[in-house]
C-alpha cells in the first residue's frame, strides 16, 4: 500500500466515525432545541457559541491549525442552528415576489434550508411573520443607488411587534432579458420593478427604451417569457433569466457599478445581542427637539450611521424618525441613552438589534 491509499484509508475510517458521532450530536442537538421551545429561548445563543469555540479550540494540539478548526466548529454550529428551525418548525421565511426574485436570492443566502413563503405585497410578508405563519421575513431595506424602500420602514413603524434581527447587503447586477433568439434591436418596451428602473435608467435612456413597472424583477421577467414577443424584454438578474428561459441581452446595466441592496431580517423575537441597534422614535413637532435626540446620541458615545424622516401616519406634515447606531444595546451607556431619550421623545422603541456579520449569524 503506497502513502497515499493509507493517507484515504486513514480519512475513509475517521469520516466512518464521524459520520456516527454527527448522529448523536444532532440527537443531542433536537434534545436542546425541545428545552428552547419549553423555555422560550432562541435558537441562536451568540454568548454560549463563543464558549463552544474557545472551548474547543483550547483541545487543539496542533495549534496550526486553530483557524481552520475555528471554521469548521462556527460551520457545525451553523448546521445544528438550521436543524434546531427545522426540529420547531421555525424554517419557514416569508419574502416578496415569486422564486428568481432578489428578495429571494437575499433570502436563500441568509437561510440556505429554510421552506421559502412568497408573498404579494410588502404587507403580506409582516402578516405571514407577525401570524406565525413563517419564522423570519426578508426584505429590501434601502439600495446604494435607488435610496431607502420607504413602504418597508412604514410597516416597520406600523408593526410594533415586529423586530429587525438581521441586515444583509447583497450585490446587485441589474441584466436586460430576453426571448431566446431575441436582439437588443428587437426590444421596444421593458419592464421591471421601479428600484431596478431606477438602476438601469441610464441605459434605458440611452437606448430610448420606455419602461412599465411590476410587482418584482422575477414577475417582469416571468411576464416577458410567457407573452412571447420579442419586443419586450425585462430588467433582472442573471438568475432569474435561467429560471423562466430567458437569455441576457444586455449585462450589468445598472448605472452604480457599486449598487447593493441592503435587506433586513424580521421576526417577532428580537435578537439577544449584535453590535448595531435601530430606533423608531418621534418628538414633540417643537423647533430644537430633534437636535436634543441628536446631541443625546453623541453625548452618550454612539456613532449614528443613518437617520431618515418619514411622515407620520394620520398626521400632516409631521414625521418619524429612523437612526441606526453602532454599540449593544446589553450595554450600560445604551440602557442609559434609552433612559434619556424616554424623557426626550414622545415615542422610542427599538425596532433592531443586529450584526452586519448577519449572514453568518442566521445560517
Amino acid at each position: 500500500m503506497n502513502e497515499l491509499e493509507e493517507a484515504r484509508r486513514t480519512i475513509d475510517e475517521v469520516d466512518r466515525q464521524m459520520a456516527a458521532l454527527f448522529e448523536a450530536r444532532m440527537a443531542a442537538v433536537g434534545q436542546v432545541a425541545a428545552y428552547k421551545e419549553a423555555h422560550g429561548l432562541p435558537v441562536l445563543d451568540a454568548g454560549r457559541e463563543a464558549q463552544v469555540v474557545e472551548k474547543n479550540l483550547a483541545l487543539l494540539k496542533n495549534k496550526d491549525l486553530a483557524p481552520y478548526y475555528t471554521d469548521y466548529i462556527k460551520h457545525q454550529m451553523a448546521l445544528s442552528r438550521q436543524y434546531q428551525t427545522r426540529v420547531l418548525g421555525r424554517d419557514k421565511v416569508a419574502y416578496q415576489g415569486v422564486e428568481g426574485a432578489f428578495s429571494h436570492i437575499a433570502l436563500t443566502n441568509l437561510f440556505p434550508r429554510a421552506r421559502a413563503i412568497p408573498c404579494p405585497t410588502f404587507g403580506g410578508v409582516f402578516e405571514e411573520v407577525e401570524s406565525g405563519r413563517a419564522a423570519f421575513g426578508v426584505l429590501p431595506f434601502e439600495n446604494s443607488h435607488a435610496g431607502d424602500v420607504a413602504a418597508v420602514l412604514d410597516l416597520c413603524y406600523a408593526h410594533r411587534d415586529i423586530f429587525v434581527t438581521a441586515v444583509y447587503d447583497l450585490p446587485v447586477r441589474q441584466n436586460l432579458l430576453g426571448l431566446p433568439g431575441a436582439q437588443l434591436s428587437d426590444v421596444r418596451k421593458v419592464f421591471s420593478h421601479p428600484q431596478a428602473i431606477a438602476q438601469s435608467e441610464r441605459f434605458l435612456r440611452s437606448l430610448s427604451l420606455p419602461a412599465e413597472s411590476c410587482a418584482n424583477t422575477a414577475m417582469a421577467a416571468k411576464q416577458v417569457a410567457e407573452g412571447g414577443d420579442k419586443s419586450l424584454a425585462a430588467i433582472a438578474s442573471a438568475e432569474t433569466a435561467a429560471l423562466y428561459g430567458l437569455k441576457v441581452l444586455a449585462a450589468d446595466i445598472n448605472s452604480d457599478g457599486d449598487n447593493t441592496t441592503r435587506f433586513i431580517v424580521i421576526s417577532k423575537t428580537q435578537a439577544a445581542a449584535g453590535d448595531r441597534f435601530s430606533l423608531l422614535f418621534t418628538v414633540e413637532h417643537k423647533a430644537g427637539m430633534l437636535a436634543r435626540v441628536i446631541q443625546a446620541i453623541g453625548a452618550a458615545g454612539f456613532n449614528m450611521e443613518s437617520i431618515k424622516s418619514r411622515p407620520k401616519p394620520g398626521v400632516p406634515f409631521e414625521y418619524y424618525f429612523y437612526v441606526e447606531l453602532v454599540g449593544r444595546t446589553d450595554s450600560d451607556g445604551a440602557r442609559a441613552l434609552l433612559k434619556e431619550l424616554g424623557g426626550v421623545c414622545d415615542t422610542v422603541r427599538v425596532l433592531g438589534v443586529y450584526s452586519r456579520s448577519a449572514k453568518e449569524e442566521r445560517e
